[in-house]
């Protein structure tokens, strides 16, 4: 009898790990949090169940619960999770990115994808300070270079999975017509550049370009530039961020 009680907790353990990652998973799509009744719905599973895994995921560090809103959002638990895993691909990029910021005197930020946004995970301040992100920061992919680049650099049948199902208005500048995206993604994958020209935030562009490891894992290596500093030098900061790409996929082909 107890092997049988033993097996069965084992099961329920697997059930509640497996409905704590979907709960994860959803939370990541999102930028702003998502209610209760809104996890319940997609998961079809009891607002009471929902809660008490928010609330245990909450007591890791992995969700930020505010009750009195109703909502939930991911915790900076496991963004230091998905940095740690990251930290050989940091330290192997991080005299690049300090080379090509001297080089530039602007701001160059390291980028993952993740779900339907990006994840800041290693940043070199220029001395002219531009703050619009920071380590650990998630944007949107489909309104900024690294997002575009990283798109880009995903197969076209993905493309689609990978886009949030509504392209949100950030600018007037945003790009909401999936149509339109898609030629731009063509472009980045010709020229090797994506730019985000006022279109993430009102007086902000920048340039993005991936780079890759020898086991295929795709990062964004991007410039954001205040846009009257920007417009006339998109030639001179692509060079750059290409060579120092360049240069970055051969050392990590030996990482």
């Amino acid at each position: 009898m107890a092997a049988k009680t033993n097996g069965a907790d084992r099961q329920t353990g697997i059930q509640v790990i497996a409905r704590a990652g979907e709960i994860l998973r959803l939370l990541a799509k999102t930028e702003r949090g998502t209610t209760l009744r809104s996890l319940a719905d997609a998961t079809s599973l009891p607002r009471s169940t929902v809660h008490r895994i928010v609330v245990a995921l909450a007591g890791e560090n992995l969700v930020v619960w505010d009750p009195e809103r109703g909502v939930a959002e991911l915790g900076l638990g496991l963004v230091s999770l998905a940095l740690s895993r990251r930290q050989r691909l940091r330290d192997a990029v991080r005299p690049y990115l300090e080379a090509l910021m001297r080089r530039v005197d602007e701001t160059v930020d390291l980028v993952v994808l993740r779900g339907e946004t990006v994840v800041f995970v290693d940043q070199v301040m220029a001395h002219q300070l531009l703050v619009v992100s920071a380590i650990g920061a998630v944007l949107p992919v489909h309104c900024t270079a690294c997002g575009k680049a990283l798109l880009a650099a995903l197969p076209p049948e993905d493309v689609e999975r990978t886009l949030p199902q509504e392209l949100r208005v950030y600018t007037p500048h945003t790009i909401t017509d999936r149509a339109q995206l898609r030629h731009e993604l063509a472009l980045v994958r010709s020229s090797r550049l994506a730019f985000d020209r006022d279109e993430h935030t009102v007086g902000v562009s920048a340039v993005g370009a991936v780079i890759r490891n020898a086991w295929g894992e795709v990062a964004a290596v991007t410039i954001p530039v205040p846009t009257q500093r920007f417009t006339g030098r998109e030639e001179e900061l692509g060079d750059a961020l290409l060579a120092t790409c360049d240069e970055l996929n051969d050392v990590l082909l030996r990482v």
